[in-house]
């Protein structure tokens, strides 16, 4: 990638940029709208590996089907696109064969929690150390905007054009009360928080979970007064509230005219992860072997 400098008054052109070899550049430019937020959470995940203790060859990056889960094909790193809806119980393989890798799920909300849901609730039961990135923009983008198991009650998507009746799922309240040990909400405009965030998953020993929302101009926004780029990152800017210690059962999202939308780092907590505890029921095993 290049990127154009100013110095002195003259033009240098930079060939490269500093997380160039983290990402496979030659993909570059990638197939996200204008306007969409994947990108941002692209660039926060390769700043945490960048800046994590763990080595680039220990970090696998793994995504469901969608348009977020395009990112594990631009990570310059072991990455896996996996089937719709499971890239949880792909990593939970992964994870329990290879414990000593760092693995991170990228994926939207329809992967994760519409066709996924059941494989997020149990690993987040069995806090499996993987980390959970959900890109959520409330619908299914790639496949032409139908609503999900994330979109706001009233909220019109083309299979819901006179608005949504069904409750959404409030996630991260969901993955909380199911025992994960790392639980967060961020949106695309809260870059260094969103980037802080993911540092920290990768620090934690269990279940790590990560909730993105994201425009998503040309599907959900259009039909919901978001149709511009900016819209909704200026929604963000004037409805935000970051409270760390929110009650998770009141952080619904709705998007409606007044509501605020509740982020920040909600759980972090210590329990044995399922590895610890496999390696532990291990042990014991092979001790009575012995007697």
């Amino acid at each position: 990638m290049s990127e154009l400098q100013v110095l002195a008054g003259r033009e240098i052109i930079a060939q490269s940029h500093v997380r160039d070899t983290l990402l496979r550049a030659e993909r570059l430019p990638h197939i996200w709208c204008p306007g969409c937020g994947i990108g941002i959470v692209l660039g926060a995940y390769a700043h945490a590996v960048e800046r994590s203790s763990i080595p680039v060859e220990k970090h696998v990056c793994i995504s469901g089907i969608g348009c977020t889960g395009r990112v594990s094909g631009y990570m310059n790193l072991d990455s896996f696109h996996t089937t719709h809806g499971r890239a949880i119980a792909f990593a939970t393989g992964m994870a329990l064969f290879r414990p000593e890798l760092e693995i991170t799920v990228i994926s939207g909300d329809g992967d994760i929690t519409t066709i996924g849901g059941n494989h997020l609730i149990h690993a987040a039961r069995r806090n499996v150390d993987i980390n959970v990135i959900m890109v959520n923009n409330f619908n299914y983008g790639m496949t032409g905007g139908q609503h999900g198991a994330t979109t706001p009650l009233e909220a019109k998507t083309y299979t819901t054009p006179y608005g949504n009746i069904e409750t959404p799922f409030n996630v991260p309240y969901l993955v909380a009360a199911a025992g994960a040990s790392f639980v967060a909400r961020w949106t695309t405009l809260h870059v260094r928080q969103l980037a802080k965030a993911v540092e920290r998953m990768m620090e934690v020993e269990g279940f790590a979970f990560l909730e993105v929302v994201s425009p998503c101009p040309p599907t959900f926004g259009e039909f919901n007064g978001f149709p511009e780029a900016l819209d909704m990152m200026e929604y963000f800017r004037k409805h935000c509230v970051v409270d760390h210690s929110a009650d998770l059962s009141k952080i619904g999202i709705g998007l409606k005219p007044g509501e605020k939308l509740v982020v920040g780092n909600f759980v972090d907590r210590r329990r044995p992860s399922y590895q610890e505890l496999l390696e532990e029921m291990r042990g014991r095993a092979m001790g009575g072997e012995h007697k």
